[in-house]
């Protein structure tokens, strides 16, 4: 009689746990990606702002010069330099993913010789220079000199942020830009948007 009782309880437990919310993996149940879970960037968010941003540089005229002179035996070193956030959300660790995605497709589509982020970092505190003032073009464009980069991509995102009662509604705003080294020249710039919000 004890032993049924215990087995009883038992399978209780693990009944309750079975109506309880469960950890899922992507590759189970790939639906798990589409959904919102904050008002924060996620992986669809930073996907569709990647694509609209790699379009846009890889078809522009930059990118094509780039492609010419590679072919002429004269390869063109690009430095990334890191996304300033201008917004009121906590989104730094996406801004990095964000920009390792850029750096990853410069690298495999072998239009130009991109500079180590490592080398980057380096420098940077050797000089240093604070990550809000990497936009700053004197500063940046002394930063590519001594990467010996001859461009630097960069960019910066802002938000406009809403809440009414209950609901919250967050634009953001991603622009990126392609800086010539020696002249300071903009030679690519892109804006790309995206809308999170909290809606009852």
């Amino acid at each position: 009689m004890k032993k049924l009782l215990t087995l009883a309880a038992l399978s209780a437990a693990f009944s309750l746990q079975a109506c309880g919310p469960s950890y899922v993996r992507g590759s189970d149940d790939p639906s798990i990606d589409k959904y919102a879970m904050s008002t924060s960037l996620d992986k669809v968010d930073l996907e569709k702002l990647f694509k609209a941003n790699a379009d846009s540089l890889f078809n522009s005229n930059i990118a094509i010069r780039w492609q010419q002179l590679e072919n002429a035996g004269k390869s063109q070193n690009v430095a990334i330099f890191a996304i300033q956030n201008e917004t009121s959300e906590h989104i730094s660790g996406q801004l990095s993913t964000l920009l390792s995605k850029f750096e990853t497709d410069l690298i495999n589509s072998g239009i130009a010789t991109v500079v180590s982020h490592e080398r980057q970092m380096q420098l940077i505190e050797e000089l240093q220079i604070q990550e809000s003032a990497a936009f700053d073009p004197a500063r940046s464009a002394q930063l590519g000199r001594q990467l010996g980069a001859q461009y630097f991509i960069t960019g910066k995102i802002y938000d406009a942020a809403e809440r009414n009662n209950d609901e919250r509604r967050v634009q953001y705003f991603l622009f990126m830009q392609c800086i010539e080294v020696e002249t300071g020249a903009i030679k690519w710039q892109n804006e790309a948007q995206v809308t999170k919000g909290l809606m009852n």
